[in-house]
């Protein structure tokens, strides 16, 4: 078999690369990334706690919409305890459907992630001119919606094409969140120019903990909290980024809120928490962007 490459970046050592701090000499970003996500009624593509049924399906549409209708108010409440930002990686068919979700992100003045326009679909099962056409409409919206547009895409299902980061660079993106590949940020080549590509926890993300392999939201807890101080003690020796990927739909249960509360206070808490960036993806991806050529992978 002939092995086939992306070519969309070069290999590269953590060990081997320049050293660097994240502003105000912090060594490990720290972000919690909420994905606000809406479905089809009657459509079979969707996350799931027990299996899925015939179309259309209402337990498990139900269970989706009570992310929207409970869960992210509580977990905006949990924020707003704890004193954390957010980035919302958005449906833009939130916002026809749930005006006031998009009024209080805009409140608490948390970034937008660009993520389709509904959980219903994937990008890579469109061509491409029909995949920058949804990127464009999605962009569209979530500009007219919001008062500014998103700088950073993550695909639904983190779904991608084999034109995705070209089709995003085009559409004046400057980065994704598609390639778990690093625990630093790193530039991929597009056919238009580079693009960043910024750290996305796909293992520290309770849809594939609790939904796939169906551990329990104490285990969620744990991993949190060992993934935070095993990169924390790993940062003396280079910058990383640790982020934690959440859904309404799951850690909006009052259980597992409970657990996910525990998790950030201890994190909040911890003795090493002054060496800590408490950020955003946004803000991650321009200062990277920022640092002179050669630092970050690909530059």
């Amino acid at each position: 078999m002939k092995l086939v490459d992306h070519n969309r970046y070069d290999y590269s050592p953590i060990t081997e690369r320049p050293d660097f701090s994240w502003p105000g000499g912090k060594r490990l970003a720290f972000y919690v990334a909420l994905n606000v996500e809406t479905f089809s009624w009657g459509g079979a593509l969707g996350h799931t706690p027990t299996s899925l049924g015939p179309p259309p399906d209402p337990r498990n549409f139900a269970w989706r919409d009570y992310g929207l209708r409970v869960g992210i108010w509580r977990i905006f409440d949990l924020a707003k305890e704890l004193g954390l930002p957010l980035c919302h990686l958005i449906n833009a068919g939130i916002y026809g459907r749930n005006p006031q979700i998009v009024a209080k992100i805009r409140e608490r003045g948390d970034e937008i992630v660009g993520h389709g326009i509904t959980n219903s679909e994937r990008q890579a099962d469109f061509d491409e001119a029909g995949e920058a056409a949804l990127i464009r409409e999605a962009t569209e919206i979530l500009t007219k919606g919001h008062g500014s547009r998103p700088n950073g895409w993550m695909g639904p299902w983190i779904s991608e094409s084999m034109a995705t980061p070209d089709l995003l660079k085009e559409a004046g993106y400057s980065y994704l969140l598609d390639w778990p590949a690093d625990d630093q940020p790193f530039w991929m080549k597009t056919r238009a120019g580079p693009i960043l590509s910024v750290p996305y926890p796909i293992e520290i993300n309770d849809s594939p903990i609790m939904l796939s392999r169906m551990q329990p939201a104490t285990d969620f807890t744990q991993m949190i909290i060992d993934q935070f101080e095993t990169m924390l003690e790993l940062s003396q020796d280079r910058p990383l980024v640790c982020g934690v990927s959440l859904h309404t739909f799951v850690v909006g249960q009052p259980f597992r809120l409970a657990q996910l509360r525990k998790a950030l206070k201890h994190i909040m808490n911890h003795p090493g928490f002054d060496k800590v960036w408490v950020t955003k993806p946004g803000d991650i991806a321009t200062y990277a962007a920022g640092l002179p050529k050669g630092i970050i992978p690909g530059s």
